[in-house]
């Protein structure tokens, strides 16, 4: 078995070794003749089935009496069918390594069987439409519009649809041009074009050239092909498709065994539903083209026709397409309209005209098949064709060229779907359903959404949920546009279903997937193992084939699940109100409620969902389906917060995902939401700045009570923290109120000096000054005094906000939760008060106050380490290891405090965020190393582990410094760069310990034949080659000569070494070997690997160097945040504020103010105002980044192509209007010399006198002059 072939994936699906397909035989069947029927024209040497009689079984030449008795031979009757022997993939010479499918089949073949192999075995994409080209077989040749319209219009069509083209697949007539065609266009656009056009050949067995080659019993894979190029046009397979069904009915060199299989194959598929999953609203379209044909067509057409398949005929290709298009554009019967008449009025005009109706038919025929002998017979076929000509469309390429096919292809689809449809079904609404199927928004715009149809949202919901599953993007913005409520489409039953039609291939699904069993699993329901064989499975109709679909009975509790574990701890669990959980915490309960509550009467499935467009956002991002979330998050509100939320989402994702491809256009895209963020909050920044101030702090309903601070740093948005607006709140609060300007110096003597801050040492700024609320509306003229009488005062300084009540005062507004400046004053306190926290209260002071201290607790330290660190009791400890003692538990207990007691976050979310910080976890080192040094320093046995520990811990302590100077300017980005080259130390360090263990190893084997000493040992093979690097290199030592002495006393007695633990003597045989060792280490690690881990470094600094700066501006933020929330005082007197705390918390029960500096709550038309002020930005940016966009060079370039062909198109309609006025010229002539012949007839004749002169052109010419005049 050729093994080329398996992991080919060119065609559509992966190859199948023989193995795996072993099961074909079995369902597919050959038919080969078991009844010799003699052929009269071949003298009893072959049968009517077209082989000779040689190549029959004995068994078909031993009946002579049934032979006798049999004159004509059928197939049905005179064939039986036994296993294929013919199937797998074959691959053509000079078609490269793309490989094609096929299979040998017969005529009686179950269509849904071969529909599945065709899909779910060959792995071939779902059609979205299929045409069916009939007729153009054999030789003849094919015209030249004919190969136009095939190749510019009808693959083109199905190009831009997904389209399966079914021809005979042989390299002749349209077959030929059909593949030729199919080839071009995939090569044009193999990278470009998401759907591909799909061509399957269904050619009758017996007519395959070569077909000798396919034949394998077991299956071949591939089958070397070798077409005959003797001949322009031959019946052998065409390359340019991608399967074959070999039909066979047991027949040799005949055409036509096929018909009957192909017939029943189209209508099969026209019963089956478009889109992922079969979730599509309309049926697979069918459609059969006719070119040209053969008398024999028109018993197929007038079947097909029957049933109700579509045709549409190519007029002017020959044969009984012309007949037909005469049928159609000229009717038998005057007074009815070509193509456009129902089925009973034609019924009606039989009836009415009786044989007159079928003597004009049989003259029409007789017109086309002059020659045609059963006359009779085909007048009755065009009579019944003619009665059905309601389902028939003319393509006329007269008059409508290649360019116009798909829109002729489109309304013969939606005629015949009419025809079909319900009577109280909307005429459009079939042809709005082809539309979206076929992903052709321009003809939707054009021809349905042009202002002359009035749309009911109703009729648009199936066409929405269609473009929303297959991800259609332009179809959702139209229906949008034109009236569809989304409020109103968008129920909670329906998003589940629009999770559920997500694809098995994607992330997500495996995410929903993985909870949904979760879920079964507590409710203790198994799901059902289905082993099935693959004939069972292809032997079931689409329809039966529930368990390849998604599980019904996902919920929006999985996707709860989900996003909760992409989204974090940053928000609150999503889709919990409509379930009933909005008040459960425990994951436990809550997996017990929704169980419970999903079992009974699912009511909330009907109910509108709460955010429908950030819903369906969450939904588009999961899939990574960009033009549809840029789409959604356009039309959401919270442009900013939205953006960030993608961002971060998309970045989980991307982690999670394997594929690599995938996971960079993830990556790509969350980067584009970053970008977005950060352009929609430069226009807020840029409009308001305190307005944006509140955006940045203000909690969100729709992300369950998030803030874009929040979300950015959830996202690792580094690029938006490091914009100029975020910055400017960071410091704001930073300062507190304070001006910015401020010294250090000055901060530091207020901080040793306290009555210094009520001196003018340190400049404040004025709390609740309502004149600084307003300086924005004074800087922006009359616009922003209008911008303000739009919105109000809603947003307000550092000193405002600090003083919000969250619960709103019964005398303000009753929508509005925070009171405006007039009406919120902070409490009046004494001026010695109000400044005393003004100062103490700044987080900067804060960060002095623990940086001074910190340093007088490294300093008490080492002083107890070094100086004054005494025995074990009761000599010791000393009065400063007390203090220091009480310092390290004032240390714990503010650590306690901000991880157990800050924020209103669960215990398990508070754990894992202390976790996730690098720098908690060395607190955390640093407390358990301090605590295992002070219990073992309290014990003669382990005061020496004791000091250890502490002077270890001493190094944690100071290495803590690092942190608490990442908010310098300076000294910050360095930190970062140190960080990063952190990384690349490890990866030295590997290199090295190789070089080091290979080295040490060696030279201590070489210099010492016998040292049992493990310690000895360690230090020589590890410790000594570390030092050489430095140049620490004991020659005497490692060189054993004579001129170069050593002192150290040695022996060669194994008994003194082994006992006494004597120095061994160097074993100088292969000491020369241990010198070019030595030169080659050195060489290596001192050249070699100490220059990478230079370049290393030099590139870890230029990369980070460039964005040194971003990187510092995205810590800053959890700086702040840090020594925000901590208490005034530091330690060890910060058990005071402790103290405070507990009192003013736990007893006086009086509520932070702090929390709002970070979260604010904005409700009723303080948001609704800050929510369309940033809609208005969002649309500026938007306004300006599409400016941009048509003002590129790749913009303007395609405005001048779309010109051009414009141009080209009036300057071909310009010549086809010189034709006609050419023509015009012409027959003018021609009546003018015929007039004036007959005037010279009658002028020389005397038969009658004129009462007036001749008229002249002059005279002819006044008159029309003096009018116009």
């Amino acid at each position: 078995m050729d093994s080329d072939g398996e992991g080919d994936e060119k065609g559509g699906g992966l190859s199948k070794t023989e193995k795996e397909q072993s099961w074909i035989p079995k369902v597919f069947k050959k038919r080969l003749c078991t009844t010799f029927v003699e052929d009269a024209s071949s003298k009893g040497q072959s049968c009517q089935c077209g082989r000779p009689r040689k190549e029959h079984q004995s068994v078909a030449l031993g009946d002579y009496f049934s032979t006798a008795m049999v004159s004509h031979w059928d197939s049905a009757q005179h064939s039986s069918e036994s296993s294929t022997d013919a199937f797998g993939e074959v691959e053509f010479d000079g078609a490269s390594k793309r490989h094609s499918f096929y299979i040998r089949l017969s005529t009686d073949t179950q269509p849904n069987i071969a529909y599945n192999l065709i899909t779910h075995h060959w792995g071939l994409s779902l059609p979205n439409l299929v045409v069916s080209v009939v007729g153009g077989e054999g030789n003849a040749k094919v015209k030249t519009w004919v190969r136009e319209v095939l190749r510019k219009g009808l693959v083109k069509a199905s190009q831009s649809t997904g389209a399966w083209i079914l021809t005979e697949g042989l390299r002749e007539g349209v077959g030929r041009c059909v593949g030729e065609a199919v080839r071009d266009h995939a090569t044009a656009a193999s990278s470009v074009s998401s759907n591909q056009v799909v061509a399957i050949g269904i050619p009758s067995w017996g007519l395959v050239h070569n077909r000798q080659q396919l034949i394998n019993p077991e299956g071949s894979f591939p089958a070397k092909y070798h077409a005959d190029n003797k001949f322009t046009d031959s019946s052998c397979l065409d390359k340019n498709y991608q399967a074959f069904l070999l039909v066979d009915d047991g027949s040799v060199g005949r055409r036509g065994g096929e018909a009957g299989f192909r017939a029943r194959l189209e209508d099969y598929i026209s019963h089956q539903r478009t889109g992922i999953w079969g979730s599509g609203t309309i049926n697979i379209p069918v459609l059969c083209l006719l070119v040209s044909g053969e008398v024999s067509l028109m018993e197929r057409l007038d079947l097909s026709l029957r049933t109700g398949m579509p045709w549409l005929v190519l007029a002017g290709s020959g044969g009984v397409a012309n007949l037909v298009a005469d049928f159609v554009e000229n009717p038998v019967v005057s007074g009815t309209s070509g193509g456009g008449g129902g089925g009973e009025s034609s019924k009606s005009e039989a009836g009415a005209a009786g044989g007159e109706l079928r003597d004009r038919v049989a003259e029409r025929v007789r017109k086309h098949f002059p020659s045609e002998a059963d006359l009779d017979k085909l007048t009755d076929r065009a009579l019944s064709i003619y009665q059905n000509k309601d389902l028939i469309s003319i393509f006329d390429h007269e008059h409508e060229g290649p360019s116009d096919f798909d829109t002729v292809l489109l309304k013969a689809l939606v005629k015949a779907s009419k025809r079909c449809s319900l009577a109280d079904s909307v005429p459009y609404t079939e042809e709005l359903k082809l539309a979206v199927t076929w992903n052709r928004v321009d003809i939707a715009r054009s021809e349905l959404f042009n202002g002359d149809i009035q749309w009911k949202c109703d009729d648009m919901e199936d066409s929405m949920t269609d473009a929303l599953v297959n991800d259609k993007p332009e179809f959702v913005r139209l229906f949008t546009e034109n009236g569809l409520n989304i409020l109103d489409y968008l129920t909670n039953g329906r998003l589940e279903s629009l999770y559920r039609s997500t694809s098995a291939s994607s992330l997500i699904y495996t995410l929903l997937q993985r909870h949904l069993a979760l879920r079964q699993a507590v409710m203790g329901i198994a799901a059902a193992a289905v082993d099935a064989s693959t004939e069972d499975l292809l032997a079931h109709s689409p329809k039966q084939l529930e368990m390849l679909k998604p599980d019904k009975e996902l919920s929006l509790f999985e996707v709860s699940r989900v996003l909760e574990d992409l989204l974090g701890d940053v928000c609150q669990a999503f889709y919990h109100a409509p379930l009933s959980l909005d008040k459960v915490t425990s994951k436990r309960r809550a997996f017990k409620k929704v169980c419970k509550f999903l079992t009974g009467p699912c009511v909330y499935r009907s109910k509108r969902c709460l955010y429908p467009w950030a819903s369906l956002f969450i939904w588009a991002v999961l899939q990574n389906r960009k033009e549809m979330a840029i789409y959604f998050w356009e039309m959401a509100g919270e442009s900013v917060l939205s953006a960030l939320s993608g961002c971060k989402l998309l970045r989980e994702l991307s982690r999670l995902e394997v594929e690599t491809e995938t996971k960079n256009s993830m990556k790509e895209n969350a980067q584009m939401f970053e970008n977005l963020a950060y352009g929609v909050f430069s226009k807020c920044y840029e409009s308001s700045e305190y307005r944006s101030f509140t955006l940045l702090i203000r909690k969100s309903p729709v992300w369950g009570e998030a803030t874009c601070l929040q979300m950015a740093m959830a996202a690792d948005a580094r690029i938006f923290f490091s914009h100029d607006g975020v910055q400017s709140l960071l410091t704001q609060i930073w300062w507190g109120d304070m001006e910015r300007s401020t010294e250090v110096w000055k901060l530091i003597l207020t901080f040793f000096i306290p009555p210094l801050c009520y001196t003018k040492l340190i400049s404040f700024r004025k709390s609740g000054d309502p004149g600084e609320l307003n300086s924005e509306a004074e800087e922006g003229g009359s616009r922003a005094k209008d911008h303000h009488h739009l919105y109000g005062e809603t947003v307000f300084s550092y000193s405002d906000i600090k003083h919000l009540s969250p619960d709103g005062e019964e005398d303000a507004e009753p929508e509005v939760h925070i009171r405006t400046p007039i009406k919120a004053q902070p409490p009046k306190r004494p001026f010695i008060v109000s400044r005393w926290r003004q100062f103490w209260y700044a987080p900067v002071t804060s960060f002095l106050g623990n940086v001074l201290m910190y340093f007088l607790f490294l300093f008490l330290y080492a002083y107890v380490l070094l100086v004054d660190f005494k025995p074990p009791p009761p000599k010791g400890p000393a009065i400063a290891e007390y203090v220091l003692y009480f310092w390290v538990f004032t240390i714990v207990c503010e650590e306690l405090r901000e991880t157990f007691i800050v924020g209103t976050m669960t215990l398990r979310q508070r754990l894992r965020q202390y976790s996730q910080d690098v720098w908690n976890r060395c607190d955390l080192v640093a407390i358990v190393l301090f605590v295992l040094g002070l219990v073992c320093r309290m014990f003669k046995r382990t005061y020496e582990l004791g000091r250890m520990s502490l002077c270890l811990d001493y190094m944690v302590f100071t290495i803590r410094l690092i942190h608490i100077f990442a908010i310098h300017k300076q000294l910050g980005p360095k930190i970062i760069i140190v960080g990063k080259m952190m990384k690349d130390i490890f990866f030295f360090l590997f290199f090295l310990g190789v070089w080091i263990m290979a080295y040490g190893i060696a030279n201590q084997a070489l210099l010492y034949s016998y040292d049992p000493r493990p310690a000895i040992i360690f230090r020589r093979v590890f410790y000594r080659p570390y030092l050489h690097i430095f140049g620490q290199i004991p020659v005497e030592e490692m060189d054993t000569g004579k001129e170069i002495p050593w002192d150290m006393p040695c022996t060669d007695n194994m008994t003194l070494v082994d006992l006494e633990g004597a120095e061994p003597c160097r074993d100088g045989y292969s000491n020369w070997l241990a010198v070019i060792l030595l030169v080659v280490y050195l060489l290596v690690t001192n050249i070699l690997l100490i220059n990478l881990l230079i370049a290393m470094f030099s590139y870890t600094f230029s990369k980070v160097q460039e964005r040194s700066d971003t990187y510092w501006k995205f810590q800053r933020y959890n700086l702040i945040v840090e020594y925000h929330s901590k208490p005034s005082l530091a330690p060890p007197f910060i058990f005071l504020s402790h103290l405070h705390l507990l009192i003013k918390r736990n007893i006086r029960k009086v509520p932070s103010m702090k929390i709002h500096h970070f979260a604010q709550e904005l409700e009723g038309k303080a948001a609704n105002r800050l929510m369309t002020w940033e809609g208005i930005q969002k649309e500026n940016f938007l306004s300006d980044e599409g400016k941009k966009q048509r003002a590129s060079d790749t913009e303007r370039l395609k405005r001048m192509s779309v010109k051009m062909d414009g141009m080209v198109k009036q300057m071909v309609e310009m010549r086809d209007v010189d034709h006609r006025l050419r023509a015009l010229e012409t027959q003018m002539e021609f009546c003018t010399s015929a007039m004036e012949w007959l005037m010279e007839s009658l002028a020389q004749g005397n038969m009658m006198k004129p009462s007036r002169p001749p008229p002249t052109l002059n005279s002819m010419e006044t008159p029309s002059t003096s009018g116009s005049s």
